[in-house]
């Protein structure tokens, strides 16, 4: 049920975002500043189908969030985020938290063997002489 709501709010968002983008701009910040009578505080501002639709779709918006979160918190009502925390006295269970990889084989062999005066394998062989 949570996933349906998450999804419907998630259109409702979309759709809120959409309706607000195509209203017309009256000039000025929050409605103000637009003259007189064309503001969202106005009888002839509300009485817009855009203005209607997006108050419906801001109320549905409000509606979907409340019960997304009463069902949240219905679901999680014997849980506590501190019954996540391991106490330092208590074994957390083996199967809860993963084990660490084994690192060993992904380590670069150590060469042990003793150093020499010989010059590496990987450098530049010395020209002959002439004698």
């Amino acid at each position: 049920m949570e996933n349906v709501l998450l999804v419907v709010l998630l259109l409702l968002a979309l759709a809120l975002i959409g309706a607000v983008l195509l209203q017309r701009s009256e000039g000025g910040g929050l409605g103000m500043g637009g003259g007189g009578g064309g503001g969202v505080m106005s009888a002839r501002g509300a009485a817009t189908a855009m203005s209607k639709l997006t108050w419906g779709l801001g109320i549905a918006f409000l509606a979907c969030s409340l019960a997304l979160t009463i069902i949240s918190a219905q679901n999680s009502q014997n849980q506590s985020v501190t019954d996540l925390i391991a106490t330092p006295g208590a074994e957390a269970p083996a199967a809860a938290t993963p084990g660490l990889p084994d690192v060993s084989d992904m380590m670069p062999t150590q060469n042990t063997a003793p150093a020499t005066d010989a010059a590496p394998s990987d450098a530049p062989a010395a020209p002959p002489r002439a004698e």
